[in-house]
């Protein structure tokens, strides 16, 4: 395993440190911004050590609490900035707003405890309100001793129909286009749109099952692959009697990958284990991997896989390759 891991490392020094930092988000735990008991899940560990934490002032909270949910962030942040030495481990800190003003005015708010945000999640990001989401975020960086990222949700009704997709999601890519060191990842609203269409899936069904959807996260894909790491959907179940919930969550997320996602959005700590062991590079994968990333032959450009059981193809599996062992570095192996 040393010998493995050397390679990993030797490899990974020559990968995007951008895209390194853009798999390390794995699983994104959704929290109200009135959750008052934050802090304590924090400095306790409860969470355990391998996570990221959403603040959500946007659909979590009602309209009434979003003031309060503001002063929430900014007294969890100070809390956790003035008692920083005392965690164990404290995950990537984001922000979800509702609208682009929050994120002057919240930041401003934070002072000295800004230096723990990684970023701001942009809800339904739209051609509607894409430039004044990046005018903000560009505003805070020029002021910022740290980059702080944007995280746009592509989520917005506008997406659904399929007479105008193409170009529209063309359009958004084009406007993120000359901010790309400014977005850590895409994410997609897989419940907001499944709520435009009146749909719910159930734990023993992915969202790929529902076709319309899966057709805009095929065409989101197709849209951003080239320049940006894409987040699967959330999961909503997190118990039931009979675990269903749990292998449905493992099915979605092979689904993920197989459909070109990295990392997930989850609603509570019970899916994190989950995910994370989900993250992980499968061995036959990594082993494949290695091989391809490290093939020398004058005069081949395929050879058969570690365990004999299918083909490597040098110049059509690289890609693929290099995303495995961004997984082993950052996640490990099962």
């Amino acid at each position: 395993m040393s010998d493995e891991y050397s390679i990993i490392k030797q490899l990974i020094s020559d990968f995007d440190p951008a895209v390194i930092e853009a798999y390390s988000v794995g699983a994104l735990l959704y929290t109200p911004a009135t959750n008052n008991y934050i802090y304590d899940k924090l400095i306790s560990g409860a969470f355990g050590n391998k996570y990221s934490l959403a603040l959500c002032l946007e659909a979590s909270i009602d309209d009434s609490a979003v003031e309060i949910g503001e002063k929430n962030i900014v007294k969890l942040f100070s809390s956790i900035f003035n008692n920083r030495s005392l965690f164990s481990y404290l995950p990537n800190l984001f922000i979800r707003v509702r609208h682009p003003d929050q994120i002057t005015k919240i930041y401003t708010a934070l002072a000295d405890s800004s230096v723990l945000l990684k970023g701001f999640i942009l809800p339904k990001f739209s051609l509607e309100n894409a430039d004044l989401y990046i005018e903000r975020i560009m505003k805070i960086n020029q002021t910022s001793e740290k980059k702080i990222y944007m995280l746009p949700i592509l989520e917005s009704l506008d997406i659904i129909p399929l007479s105008t997709r193409a170009v529209l999601l063309s359009s958004i890519r084009e406007k993120l286009i000359p901010y790309k060191p400014y977005v850590l990842n895409m994410r997609v609203g897989g419940n907001d749109l499944c709520h435009a269409l009146g749909i719910r899936r159930n734990a023993n069904e992915t969202i790929y099952h529902i076709r319309p959807i899966s057709n805009i996260l095929s065409d989101i894909v197709t849209t951003f692959f080239e320049d940006f790491v894409i987040s699967g959907p959330v999961w909503e179940y997190f118990a039931d009697e009979n675990n269903n919930w749990q292998s449905g969550l493992e099915a979605e997320i092979r689904m993920d990958f197989l459909n070109g996602f990295i990392g997930k959005t989850i609603i509570h700590p019970n899916q994190i284990q989950i995910v994370n062991h989900c993250l992980k590079a499968n061995q036959h994968d990594l082993d494949d991997a290695l091989k391809i990333l490290t093939f020398s032959d004058p005069l081949l450009q395929v050879s058969k896989s570690s365990a004999g059981t299918r083909m490597n193809e040098i110049k059509t599996h690289t890609n693929w390759a290099k995303k495995q062992v961004l997984l082993a570095y950052i996640h490990g192996v099962k």
